[in-house]
């Protein structure tokens, strides 16, 4: 696909996205958000997995942190943005406690101690319950960015004669913090320190010996891994509203394992197209259960949507690794032709008839 079509296709994308709370329902509009959210982690997990290949199922703890520090730092009177950065950079702070630990292990021994996190965290989440709230979870401030409340009113805001309410105003941040998430992960990709990321992955010695200080690299990239899932936690909050500690579990470190897999391991628009995917999927069925037959109902023997979700993407995932390693991005990414190798003209004898600094040939 040549660069104008892209751009093109790209500001199409934009207009539609721009355009589309005036069209979508609150379903669609909250689906999207909680899709949103998850592709920002996701973007996260593809930089500490797939680009520097280190294991973590602690994703759903961090994401936790994100989630409960905007809600705590909002409720004790801080303004929502700072409350934003505040959860962000708990988790990024958490990360970073951690990250002598990732320093020194890698591969499976990285995952399960990174697994402790996600037990540790929801014991205190269940636990401590003048911060969380316990079982019974807690409300989260909306966010208020210069007098503008992301809430139905204060102020009223109807264009089209579509009224904006929460869902609506959520949106907008919703695309934004996307788009910055995804311009820094491909930039961090494609720098010098991304680059150091991929020699990490694939040779820790060689890179060592390429004078790549493999800890010091290790730490940071979990430390911004962190840091993206406390922004996707953030989101989170806010399009749910209400925060419970069932929410940050083990299943939810494995649906971002699954996205990342799914889209691609190492691509960051692979990462948001599995997020969307795995996200959307479990409400879309339950939605539209009732017309699809070979679903059960709440209530009734069978399998139901959640389930039928799962087994989809759990499929998925075996197709990938069989067919298409690299995912998604696999399938949709465009292939450039290879420039031919420049023909040498030879002489009688045979011999190479390239220039030569004189201005002759030999």
């Amino acid at each position: 696909m040549s660069r104008p079509m892209r751009v093109t296709l790209g500001l199409a994308a934009l207009l539609l996205a721009l355009a589309a709370p005036l069209t979508l329902t609150s379903f669609w509009l909250q689906t999207a958000l909680f899709a949103m959210a998850a592709a920002i982690g996701a973007i996260g997990l593809t930089l500490l997995v797939g680009v520097a290949g280190q294991l973590s199922l602690a994703h759903a703890f961090f994401v936790g942190v994100g989630a409960y520090g905007y809600a705590c730092l909002a409720a004790a009177g801080v303004a929502s943005p700072a409350a934003a950065v505040g959860g962000v950079a708990l988790a990024g702070l958490a990360g970073a406690m951690f990250s002598p630990i990732a320093g020194r292990l890698r591969g499976i021994y990285l995952g399960l101690a990174s697994l402790g996190l996600v037990f540790l965290g929801q014991h205190v989440a269940y636990n401590a319950t003048a911060i969380t709230g316990g079982f019974n979870g807690r409300d989260v401030a909306p966010f208020d960015l210069f007098g503008f409340s992301f809430t139905a009113s204060d102020p009223e805001l109807v264009v089209l004669n579509v009224p904006y309410g929460a869902l609506e105003r959520l949106w907008y941040l919703g695309l934004a913090l996307v788009a910055l998430s995804y311009w820094y992960g491909r930039n961090l990709r494609a720098s010098r320190p991304g680059r150091a990321l991929t020699g990490v992955r694939d040779s820790e010695v060689a890179a060592a010996v390429m004078g790549v200080d493999v800890r010091r690299y290790k730490a940071a990239v979990f430390t911004v891994s962190s840091a993206y899932a406390g922004l996707s936690g953030v989101l989170l909050a806010l399009a749910f509203g209400r925060i419970v500690p069932d929410s940050f579990g083990f299943l939810m470190s494995i649906d971002f394992l699954v996205m990342i897999i799914i889209g691609g391991l190492g691509s960051i628009a692979g990462a948001v197209a599995g997020a969307l995917l795995v996200t959307a999927l479990p409400p879309i069925l339950s939605h539209y259960s009732a017309t699809l037959g070979f679903l059960a109902q709440p209530g009734e023997s069978g399998v139901g949507a959640a389930e039928a979700a799962r087994l989809l993407y759990g499929g998925a995932v075996i197709a990938v690794l069989l067919f298409a390693p690299g995912g998604l991005a696999q399938l949709f990414r465009t292939t450039t032709p290879k420039a031919k190798e420049p023909s040498h003209e030879t002489n009688a004898g045979g011999r190479d008839r390239r220039a030569v600094p004189g201005g002759e040939r030999v």
